[in-house]
């Protein structure tokens, strides 16, 4: 006679997932704001069409935030960047926006960016 055996219950995960940009180092996400997706980088460079060029009214590389006014006089668009896209865009620096993929361009370095 063989006995019963015992269950044993799954371990709950009490950690919340926090991507490593939130601990300053390397970014694990893809979520907007977060890194860059190779997929993303693609699309928003072969529609050229919908790329803006603006200038940064102004930027907080200790919170990520940034505001930049496109250049047909829209009004100004806040935008979010774990990965260091406001320490790279001091106010007054010439950028570009992809308006339909959220892509910020800052030179010839991409950033993903999130709209506030």
């Amino acid at each position: 006679m063989s006995t019963p055996r015992r269950h044993i219950p799954p371990l709950e995960v009490r950690e919340r997932v926090a991507c490593m940009c939130d601990h300053e180092d390397a970014c694990t996400s893809f979520a907007p704001g977060h890194a860059l997706h190779l997929i993303q980088a693609r699309l928003a460079a072969a529609t050229p069409s919908d790329w803006a060029d603006a200038i940064v009214e102004a930027s907080d590389p200790g919170s990520g935030f940034l505001i930049v006014r496109t250049l047909t006089g829209a009004d100004p668009v806040s935008l979010w960047n774990g990965t260091g896209a406001a320490a790279h865009a001091a106010p007054g620096t010439p950028v570009a926006l992809h308006e339909r993929y959220d892509v910020l361009a800052v030179g010839g370095t991409r950033f993903n960016v999130l709209r506030g």
